[in-house]
């Protein structure tokens, strides 16, 4: 699922988005939504693929929880897609790059080691992370 993930950043970078991609896997092990970071193109800042993708996973399912369902993301997630994936009680996250400025996983507040953490999925950082990175890398060379 990563791959599909790689595939949603690397779209957002070409529209000019900082490259981040999120796919919802279900029970099964099948994609139920994926998407890429949209924040400049709607003007919002919350817009990120993470938040995107599980928000459509839970229309789709019509269920404001996805407690059998895994989200695969290129980049940790900040501390507001960490809570969300909290509120939406995905069974495991999986990521790629890892984020010492902006990451709210491993780094930063640890939103799911903080005391009062209601929900903490199961948690695999590093998937695919050189790749993921560098495109991240690349994207922000060219904007300097």
């Amino acid at each position: 699922m990563m791959e599909l993930a790689l595939r949603e950043a690397r779209a957002a970078a070409a529209r000019g988005e900082v490259p981040v991609g999120a796919v919802v896997v279900g029970p099964d092990g099948t994609p139920i939504a994926w998407a890429g970071n949209r924040c400049e193109e709607l003007h919002d800042p919350t817009a990120h693929a993470e938040m995107l993708a599980l928000r459509e996973a839970a229309r789709l399912l019509g269920s404001t929880r996805l407690p059998g369902c895994d989200l695969v993301v290129t980049l940790e997630p900040c501390p507001m897609c960490a809570a969300a994936i909290g509120f939406f009680r995905v069974r495991r996250l999986v990521f790629g790059a890892y984020d010492p400025k902006g990451g709210g996983v491993e780094h930063g507040p640890r939103i799911f080691a903080a005391p009062g953490a209601g929900h903490c999925p199961e948690i695999v950082g590093g998937v695919r992370e050189r790749e993921a990175a560098e495109l991240l890398k690349a994207f922000f060379n060219a904007r300097r």
